[in-house]
């Protein structure tokens, strides 16, 4: 074989040109002959046994010649890559050159990782903003305490808004009861929006034993279409209304919602887990704001091969959320089903992120090449050893299904993203 050309295009694409000669040809020709003859027919002979120049009088002198080019293929394909050097980042075109009686060519064109330049990511500046725990923060985590805590009791008196009343109801229009619109002890809280606008607010102001005409009219956009607009009349009766009992804040209600002693105490974790997320989330914006401006510093011509598998593996990485949720009674096909999306729609949906994610990977290993980070044996080992507690794990058996070159990536773009940082400008911004 012969390494013709090597012509660079744009995308990060290398296109090469293999000849393959008429010995090799020939070779493959008799290889495909061995392989097939068993299942070639020939008048006077047994299968197996008519000589090739039989089989390919009879049959015409291109028979085994589709097979041979398929069995050169792989062959050529590694001799063009470690000739030329080239090293591909997914599968590429192959075109058929003139086949002659001096053999043919293959003309193999394929994306590889481009040539990344950043012109400066020192001394970049961005705001981080410092965080702020403010009484309303800690006053609406406390709520959802207080919903947890708080319960409800039957109560003899009329319905105000917040309560629940349980209800019987049946839905008429012109008289005629239709589908769908029948509940029977149905709990219904008043103010929640849960039934048709105008339907709660007809039953403040009711109580138990009391039977109540309910007028509304159907919005134009409901779902059925023989109701949309039209006036009903629900007929219900009241079996019982229920207040809600919220409990009192103290030491006690302390105790019964958490594993603290006081509601001192209780506020205080509180607001120290506030204030915590807050800052991982001032952190994560400030460190997004540095990488978008040194993408913007970037220049690199990605073929869209490296967008395309990034891109797979978000959906992937989707698709097996979606079973481990359902317990393995969904798919992606039935979830994209059941969301109305075809499969060009839903990987739409992650393609910003999946080229911000090859973007900031490219951007940052060559901050990392720039500054000379270097992964030891021993960082490496005691990142396996991290993630081997993590997934409670043999780290043995993690180095099976993570290979070292991927966690030496991955450690040398969280180590630029570090330089990146040290080296950062930092604005004060206020907090929201």
């Amino acid at each position: 074989m012969e390494l013709k050309n090597t012509e660079k295009l744009e995308k990060s694409q290398v296109k090469l040109t293999v000849a393959v000669s008429a010995e090799e040809l020939e070779a493959a020709k008799e290889t495909a002959y061995k392989k097939n003859k068993n299942k070639i027919s020939v008048p006077g002979f047994r299968k197996g046994k008519a000589p090739r120049k039989m089989i390919e009088k009879l049959y015409g002198e291109g028979v085994f010649l589709e097979d041979a080019i398929n069995e050169c293929f792989p062959s050529a394909f590694d001799f063009a890559m470690e000739q030329s050097g080239t090293k591909p980042i997914a599968q590429g075109n192959v075109d058929l050159g003139e086949i002659t009686g001096a053999g043919f060519e293959f003309i193999i064109t394929v994306p590889v990782e481009p040539e990344v330049a950043v012109s400066e990511y020192k001394g970049l500046e961005a705001a981080k903003e410092t965080p702020v725990v403010t009484e309303e923060d800690i006053q609406q985590q406390m709520n959802v305490y207080i919903q947890r805590a708080t319960t409800t009791e039957t109560v003899d008196r009329a319905a105000e808004n917040g309560d629940t009343a349980v209800i019987d109801f049946e839905g008429f229009v012109d008289g005629v009861a239709f589908e769908g619109g029948k509940g029977e002890k149905h709990p219904l809280k008043l103010g929640s929006g849960q039934f048709i606008p105008g339907f709660e607010e007809q039953l403040v102001g009711k109580k138990a034993g009391e039977n109540v005409d309910v007028t509304v009219t159907f919005p134009e956009e409901y779902h059925a279409e023989d109701l949309k607009g039209k006036e009903a009349v629900f007929k219900c009766f009241v079996h019982e209304v229920q207040a809600e009992v919220v409990p009192e804040l103290d030491d006690e209600f302390a105790k019964d919602v958490s594993e603290f002693e006081t509601l001192a105490e209780l506020k205080a974790d509180i607001e120290a887990k506030i204030l915590e997320n807050k800052t991982a989330a001032a952190e994560h914006d400030f460190e997004q704001a540095l990488i978008n401006k040194l993408i913007e510093n970037m220049t690199a011509d990605i073929p869209d091969a490296m967008y395309e598998n990034a891109l797979d593996n978000i959906v992937n990485d989707f698709g097996m959320r979606v079973q481990q949720q359902s317990q393995g009674q969904m798919t992606l096909e039935q979830y994209m089903q059941m969301m109305g999306m075809d499969q060009d729609g839903f990987r739409g949906m992650f393609r910003e992120q999946a080229e911000q994610q090859v973007k900031t990977r490219l951007a940052l290993t060559k901050v990392a090449e720039m500054e000379g980070i270097e992964i030891t044996d021993e960082i490496l080992d005691a990142e396996y050893a991290k993630m081997a507690e993590q997934y409670g794990m043999e780290a043995d058996k993690i180095k099976m299904f993570i290979p070292a070159d991927v966690v030496k990536g991955d450690l040398m773009v969280e180590k630029a993203l570090e330089a990146v940082k040290a080296a950062a400008v930092v604005t004060e911004k206020a907090a929201d």
